[in-house]
């Protein structure tokens, strides 16, 4: 099964559905929540990319238009998520992204960090009760390897 080209058909408009590119490492997202992942973030690469017209002001995004070179970031995002989903052999399309050889951190706070915790066991606790099981007990989870987690209060993007 490959993932990849119909994102912008999965979401039809900004109001129906947040769009989540998770800071929390993609190895703790269930089956649906990875799948969910690539998605959205093949999405945020055609908003950055200037391919679409919906999703530009999404504030998720606002992390990404903060570097240098936002195409770049999304797609060294998008690589970590690729390489978890081998880790579990799905088959997402690297065409989709290409190889980022970039090496651009984001700053990323304790407090988003906990706040999307809470939020992905909330997730899990509904939709995949064995994952939740084993992350609940977990205080503090990863971050995804693009970010740099530091002390701080949640994000002032982060739509609470």
């Amino acid at each position: 099964m490959r993932f990849g080209s119909n994102s912008s058909k999965l979401i039809a408009n900004e109001s129906q559905c947040a769009v989540r590119l998770w800071t929390v490492h993609p190895q703790y997202l269930d089956a649906k929540g990875l799948v969910a992942l690539w998605r959205e973030g093949l999405l945020a690469q055609k908003v950055l990319k200037g391919e679409t017209k919906g999703y530009r002001n999404h504030p998720q995004l606002n992390r990404f238009k903060a570097m240098p070179n936002p195409v770049v970031a999304i797609r060294r995002y998008l690589y970590f998520v690729y390489q978890d989903a081998l880790a579990r052999d799905y088959n997402f399309d690297l065409d989709k992204i290409g190889v980022s050889r970039s090496r651009a951190h984001i700053s990323a706070t304790t407090g988003q960090m906990e706040f999307e915790r809470q939020h992905l066991l909330a997730k899990l606790e509904q939709r995949d009760r064995p994952r939740y099981d084993e992350l609940r007990n977990i205080s503090r989870l990863e971050p995804h390897p693009m970010f740099a987690v530091e002390k701080g209060a949640i994000a002032d993007w982060e739509i609470v």
